[in-house]
């Protein structure tokens, strides 16, 4: 008779804490200069018919950015090398970067045009991650499509912006 196994793993708490920690630190800047320009003329002015109310996206990122945290978690706790756990953080890492600067580019400067540019670069790094991340976990990944479908619809709606 086969003894079963419990391969059932152990949270790593202080990683998953550091995971959410960056992650919404990445957030909270995007912030930073997205909230004082959402109500402003500017922004009223230049708003596609199909931006949905201001208060959808606070509560769609908090759950993207939950989503990502979870993610990223997964991506480091299932890869065999220290290599391979830097590879994870250099590409979430630049795809946190991309993510603060749309906001900078897009409410900060209130330049939708380079804001265009810089999201079809966000989209390319999500999509990277989300094949980077399903070969080390499936639901890693799979956790990363709802960014990527958000961001396409906000990607549309930043071309909206400029051709308005």
């Amino acid at each position: 008779m086969k003894k079963v196994v419990n391969k059932k793993r152990k949270i790593k708490w202080g990683l998953l804490v550091v995971c959410f920690l960056v992650t919404y630190s990445i957030a909270f800047l995007g912030s930073l200069f997205t909230s004082p320009v959402v109500n402003t003329a500017w922004y009223n002015s230049i708003k596609p018919v199909l931006t949905p109310p201001n208060i959808v996206f606070p509560i769609v990122w908090n759950i993207l950015f939950f989503m990502i945290s979870i993610s990223l978690y997964l991506a480091l706790t299932n890869v065999k090398t220290k290599e391979d756990k830097l590879n994870i953080w250099v590409v979430f890492g630049i795809n946190f970067i991309f993510n603060i600067l749309w906001s900078i580019f897009y409410f900060g400067l209130k330049n939708p045009g380079l804001a265009f540019i810089e999201v079809l670069f966000l989209d390319c790094s999500v999509i990277y991650l989300i094949l980077i991340t399903r070969k080390i976990n499936k639901i890693s990944a799979l956790l990363l499509v709802p960014y990527l479908l958000w961001l396409s619809f906000a990607t549309i709606l930043n071309y909206l912006s400029i051709i308005m």
